[in-house]
């Protein structure tokens, strides 16, 4: 808006023209500011307002579904809105005891559509990155093609695939695998390692030895490497020890607390509301409990990204920030928990924004679900639910 006032200053024969939508602000973390839409009349007094109030995208009953949500925002400029599309069905509800049984059924409900629907037209929305692990492994279970928006699995995020790195070092070492696992442990968190370090190790290492043999016997002139070296060997060393005793789940949370792990994650990358670094790291202790040993693990999480039916022509997953200007013919909106949509650390009236934008990507269909278990505790079904179902008043 500074800028803008520059560009016009008291030039009155400037004009301009700006378009936005109060209800669809959902970019805070970007510096994005919702007051610069709803102050725009005070601060350009002489302005004139044109409010565009046709939806040609949803069926009337996804429109009031919107409408119902949306008009429990205080901080909003009020509009009706208004389609002529043709009647369609009602929102439908799903609801699982946990998050395994909500990804199934939703699955069930894709399988039935699928004799109408093309997998392209559905997209299944999230809040966070971390809820599309349980959706993944239910669409690969049914062989059905999927579509992530970013292009990455769960499973191949780097602060994910770091741990597991970690586990396949600790698992076998003296491996091909082990090898490359060590490259990429090495530099987590840092270490200060060059890769001029990491040349020097395979050198020394030639054609007949692995690694990691090789790193506890080389000598390492540096000072602060060396001790820093020390400390790794004296970790990995420690865990090999216990790895035929400790399930993967528990050595995933040892080596979070001994690497300091979860600190330096969010200290290093910044952070997105719809990536909870941490949540990620917390569904991949959930996943890893399923399994009793480490090559359990690893083998289920190598052929996940083998056995994905990726394409274009698949359904979509996405969260909700990066689904926002889509549209499609079919959408679930998933995880209406209470703390996740709405997210216990946003602001609620973002969050309602947030939800808003997940459920007006829909044309025909619209799905909203929830578990009565997230992250294996009791959850609350999100306020948002009702208030999209018309079933609490504005101000209750």
């Amino acid at each position: 808006m500074a800028l803008l006032e520059k560009l016009v200053g008291g030039n009155h024969g400037s004009s301009f023209y700006v378009t936005g939508d109060d209800w669809q602000s959902i970019f805070s973390f970007t510096g994005a500011d919702v007051s610069n839409i709803l102050n725009f009349k005070d601060m350009y007094p002489q302005s004139h307002q044109f409010i565009l109030d046709t939806n040609y995208r949803s069926t009337p009953q996804i429109l009031a579904a919107c409408l119902n949500l949306i008009k429990h925002n205080v901080k909003k400029i009020d509009k009706e809105l208004n389609t002529h599309n043709e009647n369609g069905q009602e929102v439908m509800i799903i609801e699982g005891t946990n998050e395994e049984d909500e990804a199934t059924k939703i699955v069930d409900e894709i399988q039935l559509l699928q004799a109408e629907y093309p997998y392209r037209d559905i997209a299944i929305l999230y809040r966070a990155n971390s809820q599309s692990l349980v959706i993944e492994e239910a669409l690969l279970k049914r062989k059905i093609p999927y579509h992530i928006e970013n292009g990455m699995t769960f499973y191949e995020k780097p602060e994910v695939k770091a741990l597991l790195d970690y586990l396949r070092l600790i698992h076998d070492p003296n491996s091909t695998e082990g090898d490359d696992a060590l490259k990429s442990a090495l530099f987590i968190p840092n270490r200060y390692v060059s890769r001029r370090f990491i040349s020097q190790i395979e050198e020394y290492a030639g054609s007949n030895k692995h690694l990691y043999q090789v790193l506890k016997t080389m000598p390492v002139d540096i000072p602060y490497l060396r001790n820093n070296i020390r400390n790794f060997i004296r970790l990995i060393d420690s865990m090999m020890e216990i790895k035929d005793m400790t399930e993967p789940s528990e050595m995933i949370m040892m080596l979070r607390g001994a690497l300091n792990y979860d600190k330096w994650i969010t200290d290093n990358n910044e952070q997105r509301p719809d990536d909870d670094l941490i949540a990620n790291l917390d569904q991949l202790q959930m996943a890893a409990a399923k399994y009793h040993d480490i090559p359990s693990l690893l083998n289920y999480t190598d052929s996940f990204r083998e056995q994905r039916q990726g394409s274009d022509d698949g359904v979509s997953l996405m969260t909700v920030h990066k689904a926002k200007g889509l549209e499609f013919t079919v959408v679930f909106v998933i995880g209406f928990v209470d703390g996740v949509l709405p997210n216990a650390m946003g602001d609620i009236e973002e969050e309602r924004r947030v939800a808003f934008v997940g459920i007006s990507r829909a044309m025909k269909l619209l799905y909203l679900s929830y578990s009565s278990k997230h992250m294996g505790k009791a959850a609350k079904v999100s306020p948002f639910l009702a208030e999209i179902l018309g079933k609490k008043e504005h101000g209750n």
